[in-house]
């Protein structure tokens, strides 16, 4: 068995692909097609002009629903090795759970209002891909912080404290530098700005605020690597509940008993501890 196959570790190895290539794609596309600077454009700015934009906001919709199954997964997982007298662990669980469906739900913003198109509404996606995702890896950390050395070892918590650590100076970094952008180029729409020439009013503040925001978002790709080890030991599955043998809307005459047996829990993992 390969190692992707165990488990669900497809789920955040998947993402991290698929989101990387999104953006390499994107990138490629509007260089080659001269559409942006080769110079480390904005990630926004790959995916403004056709034809990369279809494309771009078509696979960071498939990011978005793959981060949606990844951070249930792991809400799942946490919530199966967690006791169930650990009441503020559990309420953080969920607080993850949903800072991380909305830090996806921004993704799907980002990707289909173009910030030379709905500006205002392309910046909200942008705050709660970036902010909000922020917010979930400092409740994933704090979880790990508490889940070691008896679920995982120390160094899983490390690592995750240096990415959020780095995800932070980021964020920083991308908002001071914009702040002085903008700030340096009065009456300048730097929204539809998409080439820069070296030396002019501003370069350097917005070579600055690029880099951090590639940096930002590797950042996120690299807290979501390491879940894979974690989602090699466990596995989830649907359970099927029928109501009845047949599908009509009144009771069927001579109809034959459902020949559908019970499956197993919906949920099941080699970390759960046993609760008999």
């Amino acid at each position: 068995m390969w190692w992707f196959q165990e488990g669900l570790c497809c789920l955040p190895a998947g993402l991290v692909i698929w989101t990387a290539a999104s953006f390499i794609f994107a990138y490629a596309t509007a260089v080659l097609l001269r559409h942006v600077d080769p110079l480390v454009p904005y990630i926004s700015d790959t995916g403004t002009l056709a034809p990369e934009r279809c494309v771009f906001g078509i696979m960071l919709d498939v990011s978005a629903v793959l981060g949606m199954a990844t951070v249930y997964v792991r809400y799942k997982q946490v919530e199966g090795l967690t006791p169930l007298n650990e009441i503020g662990l559990h309420r953080l669980n969920l607080s993850g759970l949903v800072l991380g469906w909305i830090s996806s739900f921004g993704m799907c913003v980002v990707a289909n209002f173009q910030k030379t198109t709905v500006f205002s509404m392309h910046l909200v996606g942008a705050v709660l891909t970036f902010g909000v995702g922020a917010l979930y890896i400092l409740t994933q950390t704090l979880l790990s912080l508490y889940m070691q050395p008896h679920v995982h070892s120390r160094s899983i918590y490390i690592i995750r404290l240096f990415i959020g650590l780095w995800t932070l100076t980021s964020i920083i970094s991308m908002f001071v530098s914009s702040v002085i952008m903008y700030s340096s180029l009065p009456g300048v729409d730097v929204a539809h700005k998409l080439h820069w020439i070296p030396g002019e009013t501003g370069y350097t503040a917005h070579i600055i605020s690029t880099i951090s925001e590639w940096s930002l978002a590797f950042s996120f790709i690299s807290f979501f690597l390491t879940y894979i080890r974690d989602f090699q030991k466990i596995n989830l599955r649907a359970e099927v509940d029928l109501h009845s043998s047949h599908l009509y809307d009144w009771p069927l005459v001579g109809a034959s008993p459902s020949r559908c047996s019970k499956p197993e829990p919906s949920e099941s993992s080699p970390l759960l501890p046993d609760r008999s």
